[in-house]
């Protein structure tokens, strides 16, 4: 047995280390890519801020999010990432470096599978084939920091108007990837226990929608 012992082989963050936020709003396309690196890293800053992870580089509609084995995007996205071969240097560049990358998700991501909940079909709610709902999908390694989102909404302490001048900033940065008429109506975390959740973010503004 020889007296030196081998370097011990780092452990590999697994998905509870990471949190599946999105940015959700409604457009006339809601599935759209871009290769724009630069500009995916910048929106990445300006809604996430200082936290290691990878955006993916499409925007869904809500029944692409689930494939149809059940498998939501963010996985896959973190399978893509670990099955890379410089995984260990990938992921602990996103712990002690705040490494952001991008992930091209699979094209099995381009099916619609509707989830048990409906709500969002056209047949269910015409209005929503008029105003499509999108997503895009961010997969954040989690650290105490808080998301740059929650501190612009934080500082504006209630001020619509102020805080609405970061939103207008964010509709901004995102037109690389979802141009006018698409915009962003806020941000959320994805929960795959309650998936639903995310249908009642638009469920939220129908009533205003019927009115438009």
């Amino acid at each position: 047995m020889s007296e030196f012992s081998s370097p011990a082989t780092p452990i590999q963050p697994s998905l509870t280390d990471f949190a599946n936020f999105y940015l959700y709003g409604l457009t006339d396309n809601p599935y759209r890519q871009s290769t724009d690196l630069a500009k995916f890293g910048q929106l990445y800053n300006l809604v996430i801020g200082e936290h290691g992870g990878a955006g993916i580089a499409s925007t869904f509609h809500p029944y692409q999010l689930i494939n149809q084995a059940g498998v939501p995007v963010w996985y896959a996205a973190y399978a893509q990432l670990y099955a890379q071969p410089n995984r260990a240097e990938l992921f602990t560049a996103m712990a002690e470096e705040q490494a952001r990358f991008v992930v091209a998700p699979p094209v099995v991501f381009s099916e619609f599978h509707v989830w048990p909940d409906t709500r969002l079909t056209s047949t269910e709610n015409p209005v929503f084939s008029h105003y499509i709902p999108f997503v895009l999908p961010f997969l954040v390694r989690k650290g105490p920091a808080a998301l740059r989102w929650d501190a612009e909404l934080a500082a504006a302490e209630g001020d619509r108007a102020r805080f609405g001048q970061y939103l207008d900033a964010v509709n901004e940065a995102i037109r690389f990837v979802q141009p006018s008429p698409g915009f962003v109506l806020g941000f959320g975390e994805f929960d795959d226990q309650q998936p639903s959740q995310l249908i009642e973010r638009f469920m939220d503004v129908r009533a205003t929608l019927l009115t438009q």
